[in-house]
């Protein structure tokens, strides 16, 4: 199976369009316009019956004491673990392409509504559900897309990973929340195929673009 995009290609910097935040000189970031990214996808296994997609940021910070923090930086050294920016299952078996723009659009406070979501699809809630969570002015569940933010002072790239699995169900059953560890683990064994591709992105401006 093949995946790639007319937003970015692989390995390459993600555009700020597709981003939840970007560089503004005076305030370290703004909102971007978090579109969400043009994929298409051939060579499909002839037994699937649904696509399952998520994508991941790997690079997130494991602590956040020095997330955000002026005069700080958070150190490339430190460990770090998955962030879920999109997880959307339930996609019809027929379907090729999800257009530009057509699962998200801007930055929306206290998230999208859910699970409900385009083609009779299922849309799981991402991480910045508990990033937001202490905040009263944005917690909330987020659902579907929303696009990366990574720490402004982080000294290393982030990278963000779509990958689409083609499923031998076409409905997946899921018994905890709906989100992207959940969605992952109730995949095993239904997988026929999947294909990834990674774009990378950074706010911290001392690093190459």
């Amino acid at each position: 199976m093949k995946l790639i995009s007319s937003s970015f290609k692989e390995g390459e910097r993600i555009p700020g369009d597709f981003a939840f935040c970007i560089p503004d000189p005076a305030h370290h970031v703004c909102l971007g316009k978090n579109l969400n990214p043009q994929l298409q996808w051939s060579d499909v296994p002839a037994a699937t019956k649904s696509f399952a997609l998520i994508c991941h940021d790997p690079d997130v910070p494991s602590r956040g004491d020095d997330v955000n923090q002026e005069d700080r930086s958070v150190p490339a050294s430190l460990p770090r673990v998955d962030f879920f920016h999109w997880v959307l299952l339930d996609l019809p078996a027929t379907l090729r392409e999800i257009k530009l723009g057509e699962f998200c659009r801007e930055v929306t406070p206290r998230g999208k509504p859910g699970p409900a979501a385009a083609y009779g699809a299922r849309q799981g809630i991402n991480d910045y559900t508990n990033w937001f969570a202490g905040d009263n002015d944005m917690r909330g569940d987020y659902y579907g897309y929303d696009g990366p933010c990574p720490p402004w002072n982080d000294e290393i790239v982030h990278h963000y990973v779509f990958t689409l699995f083609a499923l031998d169900v076409a409905e997946l059953k899921v018994e905890a929340k709906l989100a992207g560890q959940p969605v992952r683990d109730a995949m095993q064994g239904h997988i026929l195929a999947q294909a990834s591709l990674t774009g990378n992105y950074s706010l911290n401006p001392s690093l190459d673009p």
